[in-house]
């Protein structure tokens, strides 16, 4: 096998609680699912243990080489494992800045495709790798539903089949991670006990609740964000005016998901946006990057 192809989904977060701080990481507790948006990358067999990148679209071409995180996994792969290198593309469709893990999707998806394309096997020694290269990578290896803590790298897969359906509102400036969390530090937190989101959430898809998906959704990054990036907010208000199920930002945003019962509640409200935002829609869905 000389050429490999690979989707590599982007995923959202429909709860994302911030537990504590240690080692100077914040602790999470989130629950996230994969989405049928995707990165398309292909890989090919180079005779030495360097690696390139191409990238094309979402104006990633401006990413240098240096700093682009797919590059480094393809490199660390090769290191790790012993094996040479690969010519990679990635198509870009993933927005980027939204909280939509588009680079660790294309981080995860190189490793899925240099493992292919070298008949590597080991998931445990992957995985490591994976969690070395960025907090949510791990998840992404696999996809689906999951819940996610400390920084990100404990995975508990979920056996959820559950199709949600989604309209992405995205504002074309994103959100610094870093920034975000910085924010969200600075601003006065509530002292009053609130019930476990994901636990809830995760009850509600296993009982097949729609509604009570939608009152699970939640997000504590959510004002720091918008303290960064009004344009949060002006999805959020611009989400909800569709009356979803419920609403929620994804990861440090700036990405707004609507809920909706089906995915065609979701085309009518596409097709009556009228703001000046990018929209998508989106579903749910269990990748088997074994087969592809």
């Amino acid at each position: 096998m000389n050429t490999v192809k690979i989707k590599a989904y982007a995923k959202v977060n429909l709860t994302l609680e911030i537990t504590g701080i240690e080692g100077g990481y914040h602790m999470l507790d989130s629950l996230v699912a994969s989405v049928d948006i995707f990165d398309f990358i292909v890989l090919k067999k180079r005779k030495t243990p360097l690696s390139s990148i191409l990238m094309k679209g979402m104006d990633s071409e401006s990413i240098p080489p240096e700093r682009n995180n797919a590059l480094k996994a393809a490199e660390a792969f090769s290191k790790a494992f012993g094996t040479n290198g690969a010519d990679i593309t990635v198509y870009k469709n993933i927005p980027m800045g939204a909280g939509l893990g588009g680079s660790s999707a294309d981080v995860s998806g190189v490793l899925n495709g240099m493992a292919k394309l070298y008949g590597i096997t080991d998931r445990e020694k992957l995985k490591a790798l994976a969690d070395g290269l960025g907090s949510d990578t791990g998840y992404m290896l696999n996809g689906g539903y999951a819940r996610l803590q400390g920084r990100g790298e404990k995975v508990a897969l979920l056996d959820l089949e559950n199709k949600l359906h989604f309209l992405l509102i995205c504002p074309p400036t994103g959100v610094s991670s870093g920034a975000c969390y910085q924010k969200y530090d600075e601003l006065p937190k509530t002292l009053e006990w609130r019930e476990n989101m994901a636990d809830g959430c995760i009850a509600a898809l296993q009982e097949k609740d729609i509604n009570g998906v939608g009152r699970y959704l939640t997000n504590d990054l959510y004002k720091p964000a918008v303290h960064l990036n009004p344009d949060v907010e002006r999805a959020m208000e611009e989400a909800q005016s569709f009356s979803p199920v419920g609403a929620v930002m994804t990861g440090s945003g700036s990405c707004v998901l609507a809920l909706f019962e089906t995915k065609e509640l979701c085309e009518w409200a596409k097709s009556r946006y009228r703001g000046k935002f990018r929209v998508l829609t989106a579903s749910t869905l269990v990748p088997d990057y074994n087969k592809e």
